[in-house]
């Protein structure tokens, strides 16, 4: 067993609590999906607050290393990641602080822990700060699979109306909040028409054929918003212009809350009569 599952079984085993050189540190575990290989992976790391006691954040120190943690690289690819504090799990969006906010963040972490200065000295990268935006999962009245969609969908009109609401310049380079909550909110999408294509639709479809012309069309909705999706998601990942993501968020926002009244129009009645 490698350190870092032992480390991982003790935190899951009492309720955060560790021995050995975490004994009385403040730990959390962060599960990353790889950047390429589309795998969870879980971290142990300290969670240093921010000025005040606000927020929560990792630090990618890599102990000095002049190379990023691979945890980084993965929430910068895939920004929805998963938090487990020994008391609570929860999901969060991963954003790097940037510029002065990004010093101002660490000076304090400094002040507070000084063996993270002493990480910065050995590297000449500039070590990342990253605070861990908690979502909110959307609450449903329903039980089974039609709970299931409602809570799915109204996460989805959350989170796509908090991008809208994010600053966006007229002419500028993409900053990392609205990078992370564009990718972050791309990821959920894609992953929830995925499993919609792959399983609740074939599934319904054995049960209502008659309904198979409307799975149709919805699957090709599904295309047509991924397309939208790719083209945010490229903007985003290049450090396009805010304006054209703005843009193409407004498209997406359309198509999308369009797609979700008429999904839940026709399937919420088909599938509360599968629990009545």
């Amino acid at each position: 067993m490698s350190f870092n599952q032992a480390v991982i079984e003790e935190f899951r085993a009492n309720a955060g609590r560790v021995g050995g050189p975490f004994e009385g540190a403040g730990l959390i575990l962060l599960t990353t999906t790889g950047a390429r290989s589309g795998r969870e992976h879980t971290t142990p790391l300290g969670c240093p607050r921010g000025p005040g006691g606000q927020g929560m954040y990792v630090v990618g120190s890599a102990g000095g290393s002049d190379r990023h943690p691979d945890w980084y690289r993965n929430l910068l690819a895939r920004p929805l990641v998963r938090v487990e504090t020994g008391t609570e799990v929860y999901e969060a969006v991963a954003v790097p602080a940037e510029g002065a906010r990004r010093e101002e963040l660490f000076a304090h972490i400094v002040r507070e822990e000084p063996g993270y200065g002493e990480y910065q000295r050995k590297t000449g990268r500039v070590i990342p700060v990253v605070e861990l935006q908690r979502t909110h999962e959307a609450e449903s009245a329903e039980d089974g699979v039609a709970g299931m969609l409602t809570r799915v969908h109204g996460w989805l009109r959350a989170q796509i109306a908090e991008l809208l609401r994010l600053p966006a310049g007229e002419s500028a380079p993409v900053g990392m909040q609205l990078r992370q909550h564009c990718l972050a909110f791309c990821q959920t999408l894609e992953a929830h028409h995925a499993g919609e294509d792959a399983g609740l639709f074939p599934w319904l479809a054995e049960r209502h054929p008659q309904l198979a012309g409307f799975f149709r069309r919805l699957e090709e909705e599904h295309r047509e918003i991924g397309r939208t999706q790719s083209r945010i998601a490229g903007l985003t990942r290049s450090g396009g212009d805010q304006a054209a993501v703005r843009a193409e968020l407004e498209e997406l926002s359309r198509e999308l809350l369009a797609h979700l009244d008429r999904e839940e129009a026709e399937l919420l009645p088909v599938l509360r009569a599968l629990t009545a």
